[in-house]
């Protein structure tokens, strides 16, 4: 009789739980299908309740939340948590929360886009907020779900909330990394300056234009935190790159006095070995190589997208993360290539897309470098690049230089395929193949065998996609961009022997002028906000 009653109970439960799942939902059982658990001989909780958001027990966190992280675009997350306290590791669906954003002074009015939370789906949330003007007295950030209020929710950032225009550096240099959470070092920095223990910039004044400046190079000197430049070079129109997030750094905190030269080109220019004699001249670059010693900023290409964020461009290091295509077990089980014919291997890829169509799927859009091969290989239509996470093997080949696409790509939730290569970004020296991504070998030659493998070890690949995705959430978070271009900056700085200088023939480059932006820089607090970050 006992028995009887507890299956019947089970029974009640399980009914309950489907019928809950279809009312919700209205769609197919066969997707949202009630797996109820049992233990110790005792009914469980089905499968909607293990999704079923609380928002008492949510977590929220950020650089978002806190006043004196000023960044373009502000951020922070939301880790959906259930009854059970157990963090939620699925989609519970992408209109889970509402996000307002309001001046805490009711005689104060703040300009500000706050787009719909981005799903990552796995459980977790991004929110961004772009501030067209600045405040005086705080922000109020509120959370909800269903019009429950989540976690600690409202936020106050207190004090003044500066736009991105502001020009306000925080004069305690140190104070702003701590507020910016910079690492203390960065294997990348540390191998790239161990070529020069000391920086001469007389010779480097000297050398650098009479080997260089038919290459593109600009010649920048920041004193008294204003910068300076000369052009060198008759291709220098990416100069609007550097200039563009050197200024906005400047905005934010006091560079040391620096005199240096950034190669405007796609690839690095120093290929003098430290044996040499002379030796290498200190050069800042976008992309490094193993044959060269330049030193490596973050590419042109994340920072633009970093500043234009939510204004100005479509792909960028935050919109990529809520845009990852299906989950895992649904994405197409082939490899993915869209690309411009700027290497010859990208070629190949085709070739063998040709005669594995089932295995691989690969296609020049344009054709410049390798005209001669389109009647042959045919013209492939362009693909946005969110569908390219339909598939779950992402192949990665350089194009002149790295790929600017890996990083988008390793923020997705496929599986990167990356060719072996003596190009770099200044963030892969935190990657290790086999881990975070899989290694290709130079000429592709193991690429079919690759894939074949990939298909029969699918839950130690999605591993590794998991591993890459969650490393490059980190690495790439866009307050951190400005961590590293201030810590190459200040590591070079330590270096020069010299006194940097502003010469005749620089012209300085001013930062922009946004009247509407209502800057008060009065701002002199050090005590950390009572909320939670």
């Amino acid at each position: 009789m006992k028995t009887r009653k507890r299956i019947t109970a089970a029974t009640m439960l399980q009914r309950n739980c489907l019928k809950t799942l279809y009312t919700a939902r209205n769609v197919s059982l066969t997707v949202y299908i009630a797996t109820f658990l049992i233990g110790h001989g005792k009914p469980g909780l089905c499968q909607e309740d293990k999704v079923k958001i609380s928002p008492e027990r949510c977590i929220i966190w950020g650089p978002g939340l806190d006043p004196r992280v000023v960044v373009p675009v502000r951020y922070f997350y939301i880790q959906a948590v259930n009854k059970a306290g157990e963090n939620i590791t699925v989609s519970p669906g992408s209109d889970s929360f509402q996000v307002s954003v309001s001046a805490v002074s009711a005689q104060e009015r703040v300009r500000v886009h706050v787009p719909a939370p981005l799903d990552r789906s796995d459980g977790s949330f991004l929110v961004r907020f772009r501030l067209y003007s600045s405040v005086v007295n705080g922000l109020k950030v509120e959370v909800f779900h269903k019009h429950t209020p989540v976690a600690q929710s409202p936020y106050t950032l207190t004090g003044a909330v500066y736009h991105e225009d502001c020009d306000c550096p925080d004069e305690d240099a140190e104070a702003w990394q701590s507020v910016m959470k910079c690492p203390s070092a960065d294997p990348q920095i540390e191998q790239d300056f161990s070529a020069f223990p000391s920086i001469e910039l007389r010779r480097v004044r000297q050398e650098v234009p009479s080997r260089f400046s038919n290459r593109g190079v600009i010649h920048y000197a920041i004193i008294n935190n204003q910068l300076h430049r000369r052009s060198l070079g008759k291709y220098t129109d990416f100069k609007m790159f550097s200039d563009e997030m050197l200024l906005s750094l400047t905005r934010k905190v006091r560079v040391p006095d620096v005199e240096f030269f950034i190669n405007v080109g796609d690839w690095p220019l120093e290929t003098r070995r430290v044996s040499d004699v002379p030796g290498p001249v200190p050069i800042i670059s976008w992309c490094g190589s193993k044959d060269a010693r330049d030193i490596i900023l973050p590419t042109y290409d994340i920072t633009h997208s970093t500043l234009e964020t939510m204004r100005g461009v479509s792909n960028d290091l935050l919109s990529v993360q809520g845009n990852t295509g299906p989950v895992w077990a649904n994405k197409t089980e082939r490899a993915f290539f869209r690309g411009r014919d700027s290497r010859e291997e990208r070629l190949n890829l085709v070739s063998m897309s040709k005669k594995n169509p089932e295995l691989l799927d690969a296609g020049i859009t344009a054709f410049f470098f390798f005209r001669e091969r389109e009647k042959d290989l045919g013209k492939a239509p362009l693909v946005g690049f969110f569908d390219f996470f339909k598939y779950k093997y992402q192949v990665n080949v350089d194009g002149t230089v790295a790929a600017y696409r890996f990083p988008y790509l390793m923020l997705g939730n496929s599986v990167v395929m990356k060719q072996d290569s003596s190009y770099y970004e200044h963030f892969y020296a935190h990657l290790r193949p086999g881990r975070h991504y899989l290694r290709l070998r130079r000429d592709l030659s193991d690429l079919i065998e690759k894939i074949q493998w990939a298909k029969e070890n699918d839950g130690e690949v999605e591993a590794v996609a998991r591993a890459g995705q969650a490393l490059v959430r980190e690495l790439l978070q866009p307050h951190r961009l400005y961590c590293y271009y201030y810590m190459v900056l200040k590591w070079y700085a330590d270096r020069q022997v010299d006194e940097p200088a502003v010469h005749p023939e620089m012209e300085r480059v001013r930062q922009p002028s946004d009247l509407s932006a209502a800057c008060d820089c009065g701002r002199r607090t050090r005590e950390r906000p009572s909320d939670e970050l």
